[in-house]
């Protein structure tokens, strides 16, 4: 039977309900299967558990291995100490650590760990964590405590709270995955309810790091594949911001698909690899993707 026989065989209207059939089965940008939804406290949560078991598992060695910055494991640990502060010191409103630098802000919590013993680091990094939890769940529990959707600002940045613990559950992962790098491990990989979380967030953060790029206006759908990932449609580019604020609704001069791992995206995120090492797919121009992935990767803190 020749092609032209089969095509004239096939019944009227397959092509349409099998389609249709597919879209009901599966809607449109949900991931398979299902990621179930988790809050952003529980993510920090999970983010901080998985931290504390690697650090529960080194040795001597691996606490004194370098790993980041000029500073071994054992001084990024205290690092991470000194950034709990903070979000304790943000938490409560207090001005002085909104637009504190970084790393900067929390060298001396780095320093102060060759002194100590590695156990003795650990439990203050994991008293710190405990203590940020404790401080979102009475915040949750009093909305005049800093709860509901006020930001807070912490490191130059201002975000609701769900979304500053994403942040912090976001640089637990990547600091895991730099000590990991450094002893010889495997990297890991976040639950995919956290991942999806993560993902999320970085998406959203794509047209503030844009603006500060200064890169022209585009309309950007991007595909994140696998557990966690989704699909988003995001205006970024010079103003896309500002209009959105108001109200009006922004239009591109262009438009562009990315589809890349979402793994590989929240590693781009936190300025782990480049876009030539993600190897994205592109349909559109390619240099203006190239611009898009770059600016994402400027959201990292470190």
């Amino acid at each position: 039977m020749s092609t032209t026989d089969r095509d004239q065989a096939l019944p009227m209207g397959l092509r349409e309900r099998v389609m249709a059939a597919s879209l009901l089965a599966r809607g449109m940008g949900q991931p398979v299967p299902a990621v179930p939804e988790i809050s952003a406290d529980e993510a920090f949560a999970r983010a901080a558990d998985a931290f504390y078991e690697l650090l529960r598992a080194l040795n001597e060695q691996g606490w004194k291995t370098e790993a980041l910055r000029g500073l071994d494991v054992q001084g990024l640990v205290g690092h991470l100490t000194g950034v709990e502060h903070d979000t304790h010191r943000a938490l409560a409103g207090d001005p002085a650590v909104a637009d504190a630098e970084h790393v900067e802000s929390t060298q001396g919590s780095a320093v102060r760990q060759a002194d100590r013993s590695p156990a003795q680091t650990l439990r203050e990094w994991r008293r710190a964590a405990d203590h940020t939890l404790e401080l979102v769940h009475a915040a949750g529990a009093d909305p005049a405590a800093g709860g509901g959707t006020d930001r807070i600002a912490v490191h130059g940045i201002r975000l609701p709270l769900d979304d500053l613990l994403v942040v912090r559950a976001f640089e637990l992962w990547v600091h895991d995955n730099d000590i990991r790098r450094a002893v010889g491990l495997p990297p890991s990989v976040p639950d995919p309810p956290v991942l999806r979380l993560m993902s999320d967030l970085a998406a959203r953060m794509l047209p503030y790091a844009a603006a500060r790029m200064g890169l022209p206006p585009v309309d950007v759908h991007l595909v994140l594949t696998g557990p966690g990932g989704g699909t988003w449609d995001v205006v970024i580019g010079q103003g896309a911001e500002s209009k959105k604020a108001s109200g009006q609704e922004a239009v591109s001069q262009e438009s562009l698909a990315i589809v890349t791992d979402a793994v590989g995206f929240c590693r781009l995120a936190a300025n782990r690899v480049t876009p030539a090492e993600l190897g994205p797919h592109i349909t559109g121009d390619e240099d203006r993707a190239v611009g898009v992935l770059t600016a994402a990767a400027t959201l990292a803190l470190d």
